[in-house]
């Protein structure tokens, strides 16, 4: 059967990437992409667009039979710093969103669910550095809380109802393809624009604040890994640890200087460090490299050189 995919959320930092890599390899006319705006030109030129609002699940049943969905990539969220503005929006959006897609997946309008989660989900208790795969987690933020909750219910249709959906636990994300979107690790993004364009950087985290990140190109093949692989090797249904790289804003400014000499960072710390303090610092995914074969190709060195190249 031929899949014809949904993604939903497909304007913002995943998306971009992911809607050009599946169209790649399903065929632009099999997978559609959807937001609440217009996309970028070469998107909406390149396959099929719908205006979708996630909290609206008559639109979502809508396009779902429309267009014929056998699989959802659900990307639609409020960040982590942005979430904290504003916590009841923050925890409505991600949840409510979810659970339209997770009931539509239980009535079988179609029959795959990708769902994020993130390594906000952890806490100031978890174990920071070669944090497991099963741990203790009690996040801190709207956005931690409604990742942790939503793994939960994942978990519980899967079991009670039969349902196929899927998720891994992000680390930070880093592409030259879109603007940071109000995430504590979107430091590591705009860091490389201020870097081409000022030669230096203000940080708003603390210099040794290590977190655990990923260059988008990883992200996007561990997103497809997981959908593609057997569904009897996918066996959590809660969310797969995944890993790369960890690095301090340091770090990174150091891996910088190897192609900017003269790039200067200087720190302004502000409440997004007191939220990655609460995060873990190296993340342990041998699981997903077990189960389903998860394989970084990146490394921190490698993800720079291309930043740069590409910014």
């Amino acid at each position: 059967m031929q899949e014809k995919i949904l993604v939903l959320g497909s304007s913002g930092q995943i998306g971009t990437d992911l809607i050009e890599t599946l169209r790649q390899s399903y065929g632009s006319e099999n997978v559609v992409a959807s937001d609440i705006k217009e996309p970028a030109k070469h998107i909406l030129e390149s396959g099929p667009f719908e205006i979708v609002n996630a909290m609206d699940r008559d639109r979502l049943e809508e396009v779902v039979a429309k267009h014929g969905i056998t699989q959802i990539y659900h990307l639609v969220a409020m960040l982590s710093a942005t979430a904290e503005k504003m916590p009841m929006k923050g925890w409505d959006l991600n949840m409510v969103s979810l659970f339209h897609t997770l009931e539509m997946l239980r009535e079988k309008q179609f029959n795959k669910l990708y769902w994020p989660s993130s390594i906000a989900a952890f806490g100031p208790t978890t174990p920071k550095v070669d944090t497991p795969q099963h741990t203790v987690m009690d996040p801190g933020t709207v956005y931690g809380i409604s990742k942790l909750s939503g793994e939960l219910w994942c978990d519980y249709y899967c079991k009670k109802y039969g349902v196929d959906v899927r998720s891994i636990r992000y680390p930070g994300l880093i592409s030259y393809k879109t603007e940071p979107g109000g995430g504590t690790t979107d430091y590591a993004v705009d860091i490389f624009h201020k870097a081409k364009k000022e030669g230096k950087y203000e940080c708003y985290l603390a210099e040794d604040t290590a977190l655990p990140m990923m260059y988008m190109p990883d992200a996007i093949k561990a997103t497809i890994g997981i959908m593609e692989a057997p569904a009897e090797d996918v066996k959590i249904r809660t969310s797969y640890n995944l890993a790369a790289f960890s690095f301090t804003p340091k770090q990174l400014a150091e891996a910088i200087k190897k192609h900017i000499p003269d790039f200067e960072i200087s720190y302004n710390v502000d409440s997004r460090d007191a939220i990655a303090q609460g995060w873990p610092q190296e993340i342990n995914d041998q699981v997903a490299r077990e189960d389903w074969g998860w394989k970084n190709d990146f490394s921190l060195d490698a993800m720079v050189e291309d930043m740069l190249k590409n910014v």
